[in-house]
């Protein structure tokens, strides 16, 4: 069961709601656990028992940890304890396969048989409910957040609904007094719709138009120059408004039942900078990398060089969290450098920022260049759409243009919403240039923001009736 589908909104959400509303107040996180287990559960009960064993597991070592004293040298023990044990289910069920295809590679190119293998099946929303044992048990040693000694209590933060599957990254202290008492209002729940609204318009009127388009260029032999960048273009453009959405519909749902969740996107394709980027995109990842590794691994303490090594350390680590396989290796890297290059010019620039729109046309072609990296089914894959946007697959005539194989995809529908979904890309410039110049609000201005959120809802349900749903791009990580 996904968000963007009519399971989701006209049999699990109602249920959810009934049930919710009518549970008295302090009792109210058994029917947020229950529903988000069964919600957790519609894909595959078998994993729900790991979801419920890394949650009990996670308790227990932090009841432990405050056994022992939390900030004792046998809580600290028993926090990498812990904190390994997660990485283990995770890198068993994420990493496995990647480690032995990758052996049998090397074997088989020294003239050695295959090991054999049964593939294993990742579960889903693994990566994130793991990052935040990890979070919480670092946090309960360093002493920032206390140890909650009510299953029910922390069972509820782990698997709340609108952020197991896909985030964003929900920390312990982030809502811990909202796991105990939270308020609730018409106008919090109508705050929460109208954000959930926006994020469903975003995922399946923009993200999901792309999604043909999409897999039919990264699915070409030889594609052209057009046919390449038009790929590349559609699929930066999905993945944003996919995987924003998503966050944007976790926030809302949340904020429908009291639960302050934290901001993950915050217009990255408008950054000046590579840095700037990373700053704004997948922010709470970001913030997770830089406490919880980035830091404690001396940051930029110990002189550019240290940085820049820390730095390349982190990117690579982030793109093998998001796959198991060397694409992500290598876009991690390839995100590394940029960091580290940056960092260097602005060294050598001192404070002198690089004019915004040569900034953010840079900053955008790097990560669109990247993004080839993250959707492609292999570095072949890769390397055949580089080769695409580089106009190396041929000289002949009609190799520049887009290909047949490619145009009965590039419908009118689907060519319009790519300068559709820029244009809202680039739209908070024209709130910027608004509060810059002090326009004053018009009866109009006021109005929109209620009228869009709705009417972008309705076209949405219409094209979610006339197609399949497409699962969240951010799933299979």
């Amino acid at each position: 069961m996904i968000f963007a589908s009519f399971e989701f909104l006209f049999l699990f959400l109602p249920l959810f709601y009934t049930a919710y509303f009518l549970t008295p107040f302090r009792l109210r996180n058994w029917p947020m656990l229950i529903f988000s287990w069964a919600f957790y559960a519609w894909w595959r009960i078998d994993f729900l028992a790991l979801l419920v064993a890394v949650t009990v597991f996670t308790w227990l070592m932090a009841r432990a940890m405050d056994a022992a004293g939390a900030g004792s040298k046998r809580g600290g023990r028993l926090m990498v304890f812990g904190v390994i044990g997660n990485v283990v289910v995770l890198a068993y069920f994420k990493y496995a396969n990647f480690g032995v295809e990758s052996f049998n590679q090397l074997i088989t190119a020294v003239g050695y048989d295959r090991v054999g293998w049964t593939e294993i099946v990742l579960p889903i929303g693994l990566s994130f409910y793991v990052l935040q044992s990890v979070s919480y048990l670092v946090d309960v040693h360093r002493g920032v957040v206390p140890v909650n000694r009510d299953f029910l209590n922390y069972a509820t933060y782990k698997a709340i609904f609108a952020q197991l599957i896909a985030g964003p990254i929900v920390r312990y202290a982030e809502i811990e007094q909202e796991l105990k008492r939270r308020h609730h209002s018409l106008a919090q729940f109508g705050q929460g719709a109208r954000i959930f609204m926006i994020g469903f318009a975003m995922k399946t009127a923009l993200a999901d138009t792309l999604n043909p388009l999409v897999d039919a260029a990264f699915s070409l032999a030889a594609p052209t120059l057009a046919d390449a960048w038009l790929g590349a273009t559609a699929y930066t453009l999905q993945l944003y408004f996919d995987f924003a959405g998503y966050s944007l519909m976790a926030i809302g749902l949340a904020r429908t039942i009291g639960f302050h969740f934290p901001q993950n996107f915050d217009n990255p394709y408008l950054s000046g900078s590579i840095q700037d980027f990373w700053q704004r995109w997948h922010m709470t990842l970001s913030r997770f990398l830089r406490d919880y590794l980035y830091f404690p691994l001396g940051g930029n303490r110990k002189g550019p060089a240290r940085t820049y090594v820390n730095l390349m350390i982190i990117m690579a680590i982030g793109g093998l969290w998001h796959g198991s396989s060397w694409n992500f290796v290598f876009w991690g890297v390839w995100h590394g450098v940029m960091l580290t290059g940056h960092r260097w010019w602005a060294g050598r620039r001192g404070t002198q920022p690089m004019p915004f729109v040569l900034g953010n046309v840079l900053t955008m072609l790097g990560v669109l260049v990247g993004w080839v990296l993250f959707r492609a089914k292999d570095l072949g894959g890769a390397w055949n759409m580089y080769a695409g946007m580089l106009g190396l697959h041929g000289t002949g005539q009609g190799e520049f243009g887009l290909s047949d194989a490619l145009a009965w995809q590039a419908t009118p529908d689907r060519l319009w919403f790519i300068p559709i979904a820029a244009l809202f890309v680039y739209l908070p410039l024209l709130r910027r240039f608004r509060a810059a110049t002090r326009a004053t609000s018009t009866r109009w201005s006021r109005v929109l923001p209620v009228i869009a959120p709705l009417a972008g809802f309705a076209l949405a349900i219409v094209l979610l009736y006339s197609r399949d749903a497409v699962p969240f791009l951010y799933f299979q990580f």
